[in-house]
């Protein structure tokens, strides 16, 4: 592929969105391993953890340790070029934090030596948020406001996940205009130095897999050419349709996915009372598409689909273990 070829960031959040609401606790060295495995495939960003409450997230409950792990040993990558540049290096790791309390224990992972990138959430559906996080989207940014300014001001990077980007499990279709709009109040939360150098950004998450390729599009054209490029997008693969948004988003000019390998995960809105939804699209798939549609990312694309496997095989181990007990 020719080295001038616009380059596409690639996200995997699977050791955190993908592994959040299995029924079995992953053990922490195969989550630990999971990063590795990762950043040698040469993704350019891993969602490690939650520092969300044990109680509300008990496969999460691990966090300091998985982390601590990491930055005793920071995971390298393979070739390939990185977000701002070319060459090799070690991908970032995102920690999600919901509150205060949150941002203060990724503190005391964080450092020059160990940086790390927080993560906030919020929706574009009022139904939404008030189920997901028990706060409306206005209560769950004034949450933000406390501590998303130090963390620009500490040199942090901030990622900052509107949910329901396209449709709500209770709302239904959600208009565009109402995702710019809580975009435009994320915004008032760093200054635009922060957000024009890329040290702050937007997640637009297609939380329930509604999405297709005229939706992706209308979404998309609540932001100018500009705007787009900032854009990661995050996509659920629940009716099969996640290529489609991915391609329609690349001609749209974003050029940042999110993705979790071996497609692990999902919202558990999505589905119904006797099956799950499919999960998060595959970074593999995201990877494939891109690729084949002209873009340069920095994976290995094989190892990222033996990766891809490795998970799988992780989870089903702990869904078998967790099922082993509760019979015993």
């Amino acid at each position: 592929m020719p080295g001038d070829a616009p380059y596409v960031r690639l996200t995997d959040v699977s050791p955190r969105d993908g592994l959040q609401n299995e029924t079995g606790i992953v053990p922490t060295e195969e989550k630990v391993e999971l990063v590795r495995l990762l950043a040698e495939a040469g993704v350019d960003e891993i969602e490690v953890t939650s520092f969300v409450s044990p109680r509300w997230v008990p496969q999460l409950a691990d966090a300091e340790a998985v982390l601590g792990s990491l930055r005793d040993s920071p995971p390298g990558r393979g070739a390939g070029p990185l977000p701002g540049g070319e060459g090799a290096g070690s991908p970032a790791l995102i920690a999600l934090v919901p509150n205060r309390r949150g941002f203060e224990r990724a503190l005391t992972i964080h450092g020059p030596a160990f940086p790390l990138k927080v993560a906030v959430f919020t929706a574009a559906s009022e139904t939404f948020s008030r189920k997901n996080t028990n706060a409306s989207i206005a209560e769950t940014i004034e949450r933000f406001r406390e501590f998303v300014p130090e963390a620009v001001e500490r040199g942090m990077a901030v990622r900052c996940y509107v949910s329901c980007a396209i449709a709500c499990p209770y709302e239904g279709e959600v208009e565009p205009r109402a995702v710019r709009e809580v975009c435009d109040r994320l915004r008032d939360l760093a200054p635009a130095p922060a957000w024009e150098r890329g040290q702050v950004e937007l997640d637009l998450g297609d939380t329930i897999g509604a999405g297709d390729a005229v939706r992706t599009r209308r979404l998309l054209e609540a932001f100018e050419p500009g705007e787009r490029a900032a854009l990661t997008m995050h996509f659920h693969d629940t009716f099969g349709r996640a290529g489609e948004c991915v391609r329609e988003s690349l001609e749209m000019g974003v050029a940042s996915f999110d993705g979790a390998v071996g497609g692990l995960g999902g919202c558990p809105y999505a589905g119904t009372k006797d099956a799950r939804a499919p999960g998060n699209v595959s970074t593999e798939r995201v990877a494939a598409i891109a690729e084949a549609e002209g873009f340069r990312t920095g994976v290995d694309l094989d190892a990222l689909r033996r990766v891809g496997e490795r998970a799988r095989r992780i989870t089903h181990e702990a869904t078998e273990r967790a099922a082993a007990e509760a019979r015993s």
